[in-house]
Formats: C-alpha cells, structure tokens, sequence
C-alpha cells in the first residue's frame, strides 16, 4: 500500500504485488510534477570544525545531521526525500547504523540503497551518505 504525502512531497511506493520492503524504505517514490530536485553530495561523518570522530555512531550521526542541515537550508525536511544511497565500510556496523537512521528518519521510507565498500577517499571515514530529495 502506497504511503501519500500531501502537497508537493513525494509519494511513496510500496504496491501488494512486491513483496515488502525489508528496512525502512520504499521500492519507488513519485515526485510531484514540476517539483524542485536537490541533489545532496556524499556528507560524511566530519564535525562542522573539518575533524573526524573515530566512533562509527558519532560518524553516523555527524553524517545525517549534516545531510539534514543541506535539507533545511533549502527549505525542505526530511519528508522531502526521494532517494539515500549509504556507504559503510564495516557489516559490523549495519546495527548501529540502523539505529542511527531510525533515530533522524524512521517516519519517512524513502528509495534506499546500502552498499558496503572496503574503503571509501579518506581511511578515517566509516560512513557516507548521499540523497536526492524534492518538494519544498
């Protein structure tokens, strides 16, 4: 059963003939005609000061409430988003990173994807995320 948003935010999808989704996604979203797109580059775990906490939560947490700060400064919330796409370069921390999501986003499901790799541009860094989002 598709999840609607009013207004201008995206529509959720989740239709009876694929099975559920298995996390805190949708398989499809459908944006509004003529709705504004953002396009957020990879935020990764660092502090507003450049530094970067060795702790993967606080990477995590750093990295969402940056991508939510990119959101809010163009007038949207985190209702908005269409699509994240999240990079870890442990499985051992798949559960805290669910945790930490759950914490910034558990009422939205937008389009999600995780991928992990075995490093991403800088060693320090155990997670990125990148989203689109639309509306406004």
């Amino acid at each position: 059963m598709s999840e609607l948003h009013s207004g201008s935010r995206p529509t959720y999808l989740n239709p009876a003939a694929v099975s559920p989704p298995v996390g805190r996604y949708s398989h499809g979203v459908l944006v509004p005609a003529g709705a504004p797109l953002l396009f957020i580059s990879g935020q990764i775990g660092s502090r507003a000061d450049g530094s970067v906490p060795e702790d993967f939560a606080e990477q995590a947490r750093n990295a969402w409430g940056n991508l939510l700060a990119i959101l809010k400064e163009a007038g949207m919330a985190p209702e908005n988003l269409v699509k994240t796409t999240a990079y870890l370069t442990r499985t051992s921390d798949l559960p805290t990173y669910r945790e930490v999501r759950a914490s910034f986003v558990s009422h939205v499901r937008p389009a999600s994807v995780l991928i992990f790799v075995p490093a991403l541009v800088d060693p320090r860094w155990l997670f990125e995320i990148e989203a689109v989002a639309a509306g406004s």
